[in-house]
């Protein structure tokens, strides 16, 4: 009796654990019509000379959680990212593996996730950073990420400002 009395136990204790209602990550939209996306942010940042920086990853990727947690809790990140890019966040997921674009930009995935893409104002791809580059310790390098950001922000990359 107290066997089967444990087991009645434990099997409650377990639906009620993988029955609660645990709060979803929903930083990217597997919905999103990215292409619209990428296209709004290109022109603008071509309005605005800046450059676009697309975060590619999903809501089952750890890493890409804490990239985003970062910026958002490190107010010089966002203000850089802010004043210098224009951000888009492309999903890649089992729902919507964004194919198309992965292929225009040259399947950016093979350097595991997240993975950066930084566009011009004409929609180029002109670079891909792995991320892990980018890391240091347990998690990404305020510094590091610093560091890639200025070198690939639009004033970098004018002559006038390249005068070695």
């Amino acid at each position: 009796m107290k066997k089967l009395f444990t087991l009645i136990i434990a099997v409650f204790l377990t639906a009620t654990v993988f029955g609660q209602d645990k709060t979803a990550i929903n930083i990217y939209n597997p919905k999103a019509d990215a292409k619209a996306e990428i296209a709004a942010a290109v022109a603008k940042a071509k309005a605005e000379k800046k450059h676009v920086f697309i975060q590619v990853g999903g809501n089952w990727c750890v890493w890409c959680i804490r990239f985003h947690d970062l910026v958002k809790a490190t107010p010089e990140l966002k203000n850089y990212l802010d004043e210098n890019y224009e951000t888009v966040l492309l999903n890649w997921s089992p729902e919507n593996k964004n194919e198309e674009l992965m292929k225009k930009f040259n399947f950016p995935g093979r350097f595991g996730f997240p993975v950066f893409l930084i566009l011009d104002g004409d929609g180029n791809l002109i670079h891909t950073q792995n991320s892990e580059y980018l890391e240091e310790g347990e998690g990404h390098s305020v510094k590091k990420i610093l560091d890639f950001l200025k070198n690939w922000n639009y004033g970098a990359l004018l002559p006038e400002n390249n005068t070695y």
